[in-house]
């Protein structure tokens, strides 16, 4: 069984059904264990993540896009910092001044801004704090066998926040954003540890999905491992009347895998921001120019940044730590 196709089929349309490794191996015409196998292999190898969920913004939690500019000689002792912080699930170096771009969550804006004060005494650094503002496109689960995106983007449906989780409902979304157990009957499993009937997990999982507050729901992978390790980022500096149709029309865009707006900060001009992954510079860079030139905008000043190194990868966890926390309440 090819790993890469059954990564790739089912990155979106995870079977939502009570034994989902089945479905997928009499569409592959193998049977269920060689299904679960071909998972766990590739968890092993480093080339899947995890099975579980992506939520939209605003389904709970808040989110922050950081950078910062750490002199070379620095760069892995403060990306060490970075990564012990709570809430950090990715963390770069970009080819910038730049050069230190990470993502943290937590449970609200101010947990995370006082994470980043102490950040910045512990490190002496200052740090660039890029909130979003819309989304126009978030969706890597991208076809695996070419160029990211080679293939039109989808609709998106844009929306300031998404219907969030509710209380009732997090330790669900703690499980959902862990992944899917690779068992014959996961979702059992998920429901006996509820103390809830297996119908009520998989009906609230798809009126996530109906409703928007999960993006998706299906095979994580981890791009770096399956050879996309050219991925830039691209920033725009556009007029705020502008930008709305601009970023919609980019991330319609073939090749476009990110496309949303951030606040400006002070010493950083950018609004506007997009990704593209790859397995080679020049094709990435080839695929930003044309996607740029579509959308009107490839003669506004804007900033190509190629990833160089990575630091960190993980899946945002807007609820697992919250359940954690919670439960360390309870046995004490």
């Amino acid at each position: 069984m090819d790993r890469v196709t059954l990564l790739n089929r089912w990155q979106h349309g995870f079977p939502l059904e009570s034994r989902p490794f089945a479905r997928i191996g009499a569409a592959l015409g193998v049977d269920e264990a060689a299904v679960i196998a071909g998972f766990e292999a590739a968890r092993i190898d480093g080339s899947l993540s995890r099975i579980g969920g992506v939520w939209a913004a605003g389904a709970g939690g808040a989110a922050l896009l950081v950078a910062m500019a750490v002199p070379s000689e620095r760069l892995e002792a403060v990306a060490a910092q970075v990564d012990a912080l709570p809430g950090v699930n990715h963390n770069y170096e970009r080819e910038h001044r730049f050069n230190l771009w990470f993502v943290i969550t937590g449970p609200d804006a101010a947990t995370l801004h006082a994470r980043l004060d102490a950040l910045e005494r512990d490190a002496g650094l200052a740090t660039l704090r890029l909130p979003m503002r819309k989304v126009y496109r978030i969706d890597l689960g991208f076809d695996l066998r070419g160029l990211a995106g080679a293939e039109p983007a989808r609709s998106e449906r844009t929306r300031h926040a998404a219907p969030p989780v509710a209380s009732s409902e997090r330790a669900l979304a703690a499980l959902v954003e862990s992944g899917v157990p690779l068992l014959a009957q996961p979702y059992a499993a998920w429901a006996e540890q509820l103390g809830t009937p297996e119908a009520e997990v998989l009906a609230t999982i798809r009126r996530w999905l109906d409703r928007g507050t999960l993006r998706r729901f299906g095979v994580v992978v981890r791009h770096h491992e399956l050879g996309f390790d050219r991925n830039a980022m691209t920033v725009f500096d556009l007029p705020d009347d502008e930008v709305d149709a601009r970023g919609a029309a980019l991330a319609a865009q073939p090749g476009v895998t990110l496309c949303y707006r951030r606040e400006r900060a002070e010493g950083w001009p950018y609004n506007l921001y997009c990704m593209v992954h790859g397995r080679e510079r020049e094709a990435v860079r080839a695929t930003i120019d044309s996607a740029a030139r579509a959308a009107g905008i490839a003669e506004r000043p804007h900033e190509v940044l190629f990833s160089t190194r990575r630091f960190k990868q993980q899946g945002g966890r807007y609820f697992s730590a919250v359940a954690a926390q919670e439960a360390e309440r309870e046995s004490a």
